[in-house]
């Protein structure tokens, strides 16, 4: 006879919420880390670095407070049939890798190809500033914002590329300036169809006319 096989019921993942420490608190950290370097806290000019630095990552991480979701929740329709690629280039990109908590600067290219219909250029960028301003790694970031265009525009293709110099690697480690790396996460017709793909990455090569002009 055949042994039955037990089956293992999977509970759900419980998200833990963690206590956000006071200001006070991260303040002691941060003289905690300036003693650890060797240097004195209580040195003239470090006596208000703890408020300095905590109040530089209330910026710096200030992505956690919000929600790119509702910043896309406005769409309009009345486009004329416009059903070509909408792409919002050289998107300054500032964030901070979760593994040493370096920064990483660079550029982000987005795109869509609209569904009948469009949400403001700025919302392209503001996405991608709330997402950069949270602890993570380039591609989890690229996947991100690609990930919300399609999910709340729900679009017949998205598209988006950034390219970033890290500090972890040109300041500390490998001691390296001057590479950068490049992250894509193509959805849809940008990953299905080989033609609109190119004229994509062609759209970032190219200058901009306005110098042209």
């Amino acid at each position: 006879m055949k042994k039955k096989k037990k089956t293992i019921s999977k509970k759900p993942v419980q998200k833990v919420q963690l206590k956000k420490p006071s200001n006070a608190e991260a303040e002691k950290a941060v003289r905690t880390l300036i003693s650890f370097v060797g240097e004195d806290p209580d040195r003239e000019g470090l006596l208000d670095t703890p408020k300095r630095v905590v109040k530089a990552y209330q910026d710096w991480y200030g992505g956690y407070n919000l929600d790119p979701k509702e910043v896309l929740n406005k769409t309009f329709s009345e486009i004329h049939g416009y059903d070509e690629i909408i792409m919002l280039k050289d998107i300054r990109v500032e964030s901070h890798c979760e593994h040493h908590m370096a920064p990483f600067i660079g550029s982000a290219h987005v795109a869509y190809l609209p569904n009948k219909r469009v949400v403001g250029i700025s919302k392209l960028a503001r996405i991608t500033r709330i997402f950069s301003k949270r602890m993570q790694v380039q591609e989890k970031l690229t996947a991100e914002i690609a990930n919300c265009l399609q999910e709340v525009l729900k679009p017949r293709g998205v598209a988006v590329v950034i390219e970033a110099q890290h500090e972890c690697m040109t300041t500390r480690g490998i001691n390296e300036p001057g590479i950068s790396m490049v992250t894509s996460q193509l959805l849809g017709k940008f990953r299905t169809d080989a033609s609109t793909r190119k004229e994509f990455y062609s759209m970032i090569k190219q200058g901009s006319i306005l110098k042209k002009v």
